[in-house]
């Protein structure tokens, strides 16, 4: 049969403990992954104080085309995502696999547009070290450390969230979620959704504010 629950694993009492266990788990999980971005977060909030003109002119070297479309990639998806798991609830499975391939394919996007990004920069020579481009302020290297730094371990987290989404998908397909039990794709969609949120942050403090200052 598809859609059912698996067997109670020994350490639970029953199928609801069990559940809550997985979400408490998830919620751990991007607790610690809150306090991994968080230094980023301070580091820019702290350097941003004391170099804000040079931020200013790192951020207007950064590609607001790209940027703008992959907001526009990551936030369509947390949507088509947040609908395959209320598809999910509702035993609506024909959309459910539909809704998943239209996410796994925006969060591609993302990357490839991303990858475009990151070759125009080098291009550019906006790469902090010894090749960074000598017209720019100096302490503009640290914003652009801070760029890929940011930038980087959100596209990294894109990629498993891009793999984790293949097997989710490929589960769907097989039939293995319904009403009754849709534990791990309710488990990735939040991993999604934190991905959304983390870019949010990022867009604005590295595409817009001071851009037109």
């Amino acid at each position: 049969m598809t859609g059912e629950a698996p067997t109670v694993e020994q350490q639970f009492a029953d199928r609801p403990q069990q559940y809550e266990s997985a979400h408490m788990g998830m919620w751990t999980f991007l607790a610690t992954e809150v306090l991994f971005f968080g230094g980023f977060f301070v580091s820019y909030a702290v350097y941003r104080h004391f170099y804000n003109s040079d931020f200013i002119i790192g951020v207007k070297h950064t590609l607001i085309l790209n940027g703008t479309i992959n907001s526009a990639l990551l936030l369509t998806s947390g949507l088509t995502m947040a609908l395959a798991v209320q598809a999910a609830t509702e035993n609506r499975t024909k959309v459910l696999v539909p809704l998943l391939l239209v996410t796994l394919f925006l969060g591609l996007g993302f990357l490839v547009c991303k990858g475009l990004e990151y070759r125009e920069d080098v291009a550019d020579k906006v790469v902090p070290g010894a090749n960074f481009d000598p017209s720019l302020p100096l302490h503009t290297q640290i914003f652009f450390w801070l760029y890929w730094g940011m930038t980087g371990l959100h596209s990294v987290h894109m990629i498993v969230g891009v793999g984790l989404l293949a097997v989710i998908t490929k589960m769907a397909a097989q039939r293995k979620f319904s009403a009754q039990y849709y534990t791990p794709l309710e488990m990735a969609g939040l991993y999604w959704a934190f991905v959304d949120i983390v870019w949010i942050f990022l867009y604005p403090l590295l595409y817009l504010i001071g851009r037109h200052a």
